[in-house]
């Protein structure tokens, strides 16, 4: 392309053989509206149907140019097996040139018409788009209620906020990509990592649509998977709680061991002489269960350090570097 490219879509693959032509179909008439150079990056997954086959016929037959002044590109990242929609997104983000990219299903749930409109926030200075489900037709019990309770959890337990019912639907700026790309965890959930970053956000709001054809790749184990990388990766809380615990069992069990001894051999108090030897013993234990909670917790706050030395992640970020003439 003779131009640079103004606009990325990064759109994983797995399995959507027959929704890729629709798609692609309503896509151009979107990159159209944009009226600026623009690459399409399809990330195959892994796929067991003909999606390659599509996607392979898609790129061959797009023309140059869907509109007077735009010029689009299709290009095509296949994975050798599946490695997951994470890592396909992480693979998009470090291939894409464009200024901006926007991250999107081929499933059509994510409405391909609001592309205009996660460009227009962008240009008035947003740089992160957020797309928010608002609803999501046909959606179980479980997974409404899981998503529910994951977002209260990590709300909780974690320091980096992240808003219930986001999407990977998003627009993400040129500095925000270079920035994500320095991340080197392999367990990843990329709507947390970008939400650690901390850049400015705007949010597109929308109702998920069904899918036309095919089923959800995300099944039930994949995503409590995804629930569980995200809870270790964005908190130590877990990793303390024994520690918490052991206190809280020292705390009760400590002081209600000395008034058994103190009652039941020097002071010879009713209540206290009336615990046998063997509830002695098993205040004693619990006792010590608690110091041994409260040694794990201290060894946890180690494990918490090298963690956080293993993850590399960047000291700081910077949103602009600005240089002044004095």
């Amino acid at each position: 392309m003779s131009q640079e490219v103004y606009l990325s879509l990064i759109v994983p693959v797995h399995n959507e053989e027959k929704n890729l032509p629709s798609f692609f179909a309503a896509l151009k008439g979107e990159l159209a509206k944009i009226g600026r150079p623009c690459e399409v990056i399809f990330i195959n997954d892994g796929s067991s149907d003909n999606s390659q086959a599509e996607l392979e016929k898609i790129a061959a037959n797009v023309s140059d140019s869907i509109g007077e002044n735009t010029k689009t590109l299709v290009r095509i990242l296949e994975f050798s097996r599946n490695f997951g929609k994470e890592i396909a997104l992480t693979a998009g983000l470090n291939n894409c040139v464009g200024e901006a990219a926007i991250m999107i299903d081929a499933d059509l749930q994510h409405p391909v018409e609001l592309i205009p409109e996660f460009v227009a926030k962008w240009e008035r200075g947003a740089d992160v788009v957020v797309g928010i489900r608002q609803k999501n037709k046909k959606c179980g019990f479980i997974k409404h209620y899981g998503s529910f309770l994951f977002y209260k959890i990590i709300g909780w337990i974690s320091s980096t906020a992240l808003i219930p019912n986001a999407t990977d639907f998003r627009l993400l700026d040129r500095q925000v990509i270079d920035q994500f790309n320095k991340f080197p965890e392999h367990q990843r959930m990329t709507r947390a990592l970008i939400a650690w970053l901390g850049f400015n956000c705007d949010y597109i709001y929308f109702e998920a649509r069904e899918r036309e054809n095919g089923r959800p790749s995300y099944s039930f184990g994949k995503l409590v998977s995804l629930a569980m990388n995200s809870f270790i990766s964005l908190s130590l809380i877990p990793l303390k709680w024994a520690g918490y615990l052991g206190l809280l069992i020292i705390f009760i069990a400590g002081p209600f061991g000395l008034y058994v001894l103190i009652g039941k051999y020097l002071a010879h108090w009713h209540f206290a002489s009336s615990f046998s030897g063997p509830a002695q013993l098993a205040l004693l234990i619990t006792f010590l269960v608690g110091i041994v909670l409260c040694s794990l917790g201290l060894v946890a706050l180690y494990i918490a350090h090298i963690h956080n030395e293993v993850l590399g992640r960047p000291l700081y970020v910077l949103k602009k570097k600005r240089k002044l003439d004095l």
